[in-house]
């Protein structure tokens, strides 16, 4: 199954078969003008959503976007960065993969899509410092229960994430919740690739 996988992801990446890594083993470097951020990708438990951003990487669709957003403290919040919904640099939206199904959680250095309505994801993220199990699926709840889908976590680099929360805001930007949690100077993703 894993052979599988890895054989079908290879093909939609546009790597080769010989150079697959299996799917748990994943990693891609995010170097921003901060520093250098490494995530985990969990293609195992969240096939769509992790294989979503690796698309991004591999096509260099990152390259040049920034953290854009902050919100909280460096020992809790989350940090928000990706397309912006640049049309030359976003892929069509992605299914819904649920914290209920994947059994991935909101923790400390967990990545996770930005959306608006389930199933409406597509090239932007977060990635949060502490727990936050609000942004779980909650299927009990009313309303939109359905959380955000956590897709990978850092490994190396949670220094520099920590540093990008706490950089200062602006008073002015953004709309909605997300006034006053724009960066006065967003931190440029300079590229992402995958490890080998």
């Amino acid at each position: 199954m894993i052979r599988l996988l890895t054989l079908l992801l290879s093909t939609l990446f546009l790597v080769s078969p010989v150079s697959a890594q299996a799917p748990s083993d994943v990693r891609v470097a995010l170097d921003t003008s901060a520093g250098r951020i490494v995530i985990l990708l969990h293609l195992d438990k969240a096939p769509v959503t992790a294989g979503n951003f690796l698309r991004y990487a591999v096509e260099k669709r990152l390259d040049g976007t920034s953290f854009y957003r902050g919100y909280g403290s460096a020992d809790y919040g989350f940090v928000q960065g990706g397309a912006q919904n640049d049309p030359k640099r976003i892929l069509p939206p992605i299914a819904h993969e649920p914290t209920s199904q994947t059994g991935l959680r909101h923790d400390d250095g967990a990545l996770s899509m930005a959306r608006y309505d389930p199933g409406s994801a597509n090239g932007d993220f977060f990635i949060v410092l502490g727990t936050m199990p609000a942004m779980d699926a909650n299927p009990l709840a009313q309303g939109d229960n359905a959380g955000f889908a956590v897709f990978a976590h850092v490994v190396e680099g949670l220094d520099i994430v920590k540093a990008i929360v706490a950089a200062p805001k602006s008073a002015t930007l953004g709309e909605g919740v997300m006034k006053g949690q724009m960066l006065e100077h967003p931190v440029r993703i300079i590229t992402a690739r995958r490890l080998p």
